[in-house]
């Protein structure tokens, strides 16, 4: 079918097969995440959007088209989801799936507000520009309205293409998702305008060599003479909450801890989130026995619940917290969590929630509180590192004390939680952070990925999914502070109000040609 002949087509469905195209476009548009890394797919997904456009008939349906495709994007990005629900016994297990709809539809609001505003241009060039920059301005409240959830920006499927996502340390992943939409505009272009076939190829030729060839990801990583041992203990989260686990969970962690001693230089010892399950501040016996497996001056940064009382000592909530411990058990320095997973470490509106059956995700009846938010460990005789918990680390932006830079991050995450492809995703954008950051990354999980990233989002060891071990390393050194370290998201909002802007001198310029 030749390009007018399939534009034809498209003008002529329905709107209920418009929708269903639209749902399809979504669908394949998400297999560009990890682990599948289909990104051509994103970008024809994205295209198909696009030339779906003009078909519809006023604001409304446009919205109702752009709808149905965030609606399949983000099933197709949130199924993993589910998978948190299997591990308690307070809900029904296919409430999960239930979540992943109400939540794919919520979120679908973002993609069909772009659309909206795209239809609103009559000329292709017009309509392809501002609906990159509406995307990415969408994209960004996406990350704050609500409790914000920036999971899977759309510039992450530029991974695989490190030398590309390098743009990041620069227009930061809100900046690569620009490019993506940029890209898939071009591609529609070659179908509807032949007046910007040729430029529309060009440029996307040019932009994609100037990707490859004027981004250098330079010498490989040197070391910043610091060695750490990351412990992943491969235990699930149906085995961890079991209620004789929490000393075979320990122990566990201490073998593998002492088989792979740190050979006579002082290291650091990374446990994951939630790694001690007691309370290590209120327990000092437990911290001499974590203090064993520790040599002289090396420290153990493991994940662990610290417990906020009461004047009467009652408990009344807790932190999801990292703790430093020293030789013989002292606690030389402790991380709160700040940004918390709604339903998974507490319970909005709890009274009516639990009036209807809803509970929290996480064992315990007391919600998490927030910590300060992202703040700098000064380790004695190592890097100083910025610790984040889990989900933290998709906060692009957030995740640096920016009046206390340090020169490593550690993500401390409990991915037990999710599906493999949950895990992936999750590794993907503690990368595109690495780069964003110009920062080294070190990663423990129970299950896998744990890895060492380094300030260029290059994987340097890994272990994977399912697998118990020790990830023995040292962690790389950083970059100077990157544009985006400096001015955080306000550069890639200037590129979107530029990509508005473009929109409506195009938009204006088609209209003076045909008067």
């Amino acid at each position: 079918m030749n390009p007018p002949a399939a534009l034809d087509w498209l003008a002529h469905r329905s709107v209920r097969q418009r929708a269903a195209l639209g749902f399809a476009a979504g669908v394949a548009s998400a297999l560009g995440f990890a682990p599948i890394d289909a990104w051509p797919l994103t970008l024809l997904g994205l295209a198909l959007l696009l030339l779906l456009v003009p078909s519809t008939t006023g604001v409304r349906n446009a919205l109702a088209l752009g709808w149905w495709f965030g609606f399949g994007h983000m099933l197709a990005g949130l199924y993993w989801i589910a998978q948190a629900f299997n591990f308690q016994d307070n809900m029904p297990a296919w409430l999960g799936w239930v979540a992943v709809v109400l939540l794919s539809a919520l979120m679908a609001i973002y993609p069909a507000v772009a659309t909206g505003i795209a239809s609103r241009f009559a000329a292709a060039p017009a309509r392809a520009l501002a609906f990159a920059g509406a995307w990415m301005l969408a994209e960004w409240l996406r990350g704050y309205l609500f409790g914000g959830f920036p999971w899977n920006p759309l510039g992450i499927v530029l991974m695989p293409m490190l030398p590309v996502a390098q743009a990041a340390s620069a227009i930061g992943g809100l900046g690569l998702s620009g490019l993506v939409l940029l890209a898939a505009g071009a591609l529609a272009l070659l179908v509807t305008d032949r007046a910007w076939r040729f430029a529309a190829a060009v440029a996307a030729c040019v932009a994609l060599a100037a990707g490859f060839g004027a981004i250098d990801l330079g010498a490989p990583a040197r070391s910043s003479g610091t060695r750490v041992l990351i412990v992943q203990a491969n235990i699930g989260q149906s085995e961890k909450w079991r209620e004789d686990a929490e000393e075979r969970n320990l122990r566990r962690y201490l073998a593998l801890s002492a088989e792979a001693r740190l050979d006579g230089r002082p290291g650091l010892l990374l446990w994951p989130e939630a790694a001690v399950m007691g309370l290590l501040d209120e327990e000092p016996w437990v911290r001499r026995r974590l203090a064993r497996v520790l040599g002289p001056g090396d420290l153990l940064l493991t994940g662990g619940v610290k417990a906020l009382r009461n004047a009467q000592g009652r408990a009344i909530a807790a932190h999801n917290s990292l703790f430093v411990i020293g030789a013989g058990g002292r606690i030389d320095g402790r991380y709160d969590k700040n940004a918390l997973v709604p339903f998974g470490e507490y319970l909005p509106l709890r009274g009516l929630m639990e009036a209807i059956g809803v509970a929290r995700l996480a064992p315990g009846s007391l919600d998490f509180w927030p910590g300060p938010g992202p703040q700098t460990l000064r380790l004695a005789g190592f890097p100083a590192v910025g610790p984040l918990i889990c989900y933290e680390i998709v906060r692009p932006g957030h995740v640096v004390d920016p009046a206390d830079r340090p020169q490593w991050l550690l993500n401390a995450s409990n991915d037990a939680w999710f599906s493999d492809a949950g895990a992936w995703m999750h590794l993907e954008q503690a990368r595109l952070r690495a780069i964003e950051e110009g920062l080294p990354i070190a990663r423990a999980t129970p299950t896998g990925v744990s890895a060492m990233i380094d300030a260029r989002g290059r994987l340097l060891a890994t272990i994977g999914r399912g697998r118990a071990g020790v990830l023995s390393a040292e962690i790389p050194s950083p970059l100077p502070p990157t544009p985006f370290a400096r001015a955080g998201s306000v550069i890639p909002l200037l590129l979107a109000l530029l990509l508005l802007a473009g929109a409506l001198l195009v938009a204006h310029r088609k209209t003076q040609t045909k008067i």
